[in-house]
């Protein structure tokens, strides 16, 4: 009889830490479905970033130097991006895909700017259309990255409690990184200004 009860209590234990196994897994793999949402937003902003740069360059012929600063933070971010998709969640990959995103986002707030002394390039059809288009995917890439941060909140909070994190610990879950937009500095949290 004490053996039954023992081996009772065994298979017990061994049910809910399989439960909290599998709902640690089930978390993790929420976040990278999470991360993978800010990744097409994210690729679909770089992607628009070329078209835009055409089109302005016409406009800004003798304004070289800020085109290509635009596409050289485009391509850092591009390999910022896919540093992050390797590994989401990865501290280390999140520091340098939110710095990428914001030197991106300054240079292209710089020729946003430089835009604006430009009425005919501030009056053509297809910036505007490709300044509406980048407009909506900023307004995207928020949402994703906000779904994302939640989905890394509610994995960390799992992994952290107890006695969850007797099994997290015993399976090396390790912490998921959110991902930041420079916290010094405010201006930086907002979508681009774009207008023309």
């Amino acid at each position: 009889m004490v053996l039954v009860v023992l081996l009772m209590i065994l298979a017990g234990v061994a049910f809910w830490g399989i439960g909290i196994y599998n709902g640690l897994v089930t978390s993790r793999n929420g976040y990278r479905n999470a991360f993978a949402q800010i990744d097409v937003q994210l690729t679909r902003r770089h992607d628009l970033i070329p078209n835009l740069v055409e089109t302005a360059k016409g406009y800004l012929a003798h304004e070289r130097e800020t085109l290509e600063a635009v596409i050289a933070a485009r391509n850092r971010a591009v390999g910022g991006l896919d540093a992050a998709k390797s590994s989401p969640g990865d501290p280390a990959a999140m520091q340098q895909l939110a710095g990428a995103e914001n030197a991106l986002t300054q240079s292209l707030g710089r020729l946003f700017a430089l835009s604006e002394a430009y009425p005919d390039l501030k009056a053509s059809q297809t910036m505007m259309q490709l300044n509406e288009e980048l407009t909506s995917t900023e307004n995207r890439v928020a949402f994703a990255r906000q779904a994302y941060n939640d989905s890394v909140m509610a994995y960390n909070n799992k992994r952290e409690v107890f006695p969850s994190s007797v099994v997290a610990n015993a399976f090396n879950f390790a912490p998921a990184a959110p991902l930041e937009i420079g916290a010094d500095e405010a201006h930086k949290r907002e979508a681009p200004q774009v207008r023309f």
